[in-house]
């Protein structure tokens, strides 16, 4: 059996252009053409060459279609800094993930999605909304990856050659997906998750995203969502300086960047201050990072770890998973937040990678 549409996918998670992989597998682009064309089926001895230059079982080509993940359907944070071969990578990623997520519906009871769409409010009035339905009040959001599982969005990790991806979104047969990248600041992966969150509320099915304004309409979200307006106000922030930015930011889990943007978006900073303010945290280091003296835990997903827990007391390793998947175990750490050991090979030592230290943060 052979599934053209594997090979697509395969092809466009590793990144490689058809000349790419015909340099790769000594098969010619021609062929690989019309294999992912339907028009021909490779021999056991070419799709084997395929399988070893794209890292992955030659099972995993004889699979049923993969979930589609279409351009058009999916939200990516700053998408104009993607190349085409960048994206179709993120998307691809974003595929295989979604294939884990069909095995553990079927043998896990996963909270279902309870995501309010506010197609017609602003970014401001939406937050407040989806505040309101999930009874957040005006208090620091918890951790915003544990909130979004409880509510049936389900939250992978981008793989590392994906990380030029800031992070993205989309609606798969009516359940959520959010993926996010792991290299940056626990503060910034908070407001990728709440600007994905923005997404999904204001552009949902009735209003898919496109263009400036809904990147825009998605930060102005998470900007409102994770510091609401009253809950801001009464931090008497009025012409903060940087110093009370910084000290103000830790409360709320933001960057000090975002929290002196909502500021001036609020009128608690005139334009003058909020210049003088953000060139000061620019030169502190701030433009770019969080170079704070105690960093904030990146956030991760409990409910993979969850999963994952249960699966070892039923004597279910992730290997097997992985065979299941008919991907290799790398792979499924990448879609997992690195939450499964992954055997490393080296001059002939086969040792396992430490499981991470999982912390929960508490609002």
């Amino acid at each position: 059996m052979f599934t053209p549409e594997r090979l697509v996918l395969a092809r466009k998670r590793r990144r490689m252009t058809l000349a790419a992989l015909a340099r790769e597998s000594g098969v010619s682009a021609q062929s690989i053409t019309a294999f992912e064309n339907h028009r021909k089926v490779p021999t056991v001895e070419t799709l084997s060459s395929l399988a070893d230059a794209l890292g992955y079982p030659v099972t995993f080509f004889a699979a049923p279609a993969p979930v589609e993940m279409t351009p058009d359907a999916v939200s990516f944070r700053a998408p104009s800094k993607m190349t085409a071969l960048e994206r179709d990578g993120a998307l691809s990623s974003g595929a295989v993930a979604a294939s884990l997520n069909s095995w553990m519906e079927t043998r896990f009871r996963l909270p279902k999605p309870d995501v309010p769409t506010y197609p017609h409010l602003s970014p401001e009035e939406a937050a407040e909304q989806v505040r309101a339905h999930w009874g957040l009040g005006e208090a620091p959001v918890p951790n915003l990856v544990h909130l979004l599982e409880a509510h049936g969005v389900r939250v992978f990790s981008l793989a590392p050659d994906c990380l030029d991806a800031d992070a993205f979104s989309t609606i798969k047969a009516g359940t959520p997906f959010v993926f996010l990248n792991t290299r940056k600041s626990g503060e910034r992966g908070r407001f990728d998750a709440a600007h994905e969150l923005g997404h999904l509320t204001l552009h949902c099915e009735h209003r898919i995203p496109h263009g400036r304004n809904s990147e825009t309409e998605a930060n102005d979200f998470a900007s409102a969502f994770l510091m609401p307006r009253a809950g801001i106000m009464a931090q008497q922030l009025h012409n903060a300086s940087a110093e009370r930015i910084l000290s103000a930011k830790r409360k709320w889990s933001v960057s000090a960047m975002a929290l002196a943007y909502r500021l001036r978006r609020l009128g608690l900073l005139s334009e003058w201050r909020y210049n003088q303010a953000t060139k000061q945290l620019a030169s502190m280091g701030y433009r770019h990072a969080e170079p704070d003296t105690a960093p904030m835990v990146r956030e991760s997903s409990q409910l993979l770890a969850k999963v994952f827990e249960t699966l070892r007391t039923k004597g279910i390793s992730p290997a097997d998973v992985a065979r299941q998947l008919d991907i290799y175990p790398r792979e499924l750490n990448d879609y997992v937040f690195g939450l499964v050991p992954v055997s490393v090979d080296g001059d002939g030592i086969s040792t396992d990678m430490p499981r991470p230290q999982l912390r929960l943060v508490r609002g």
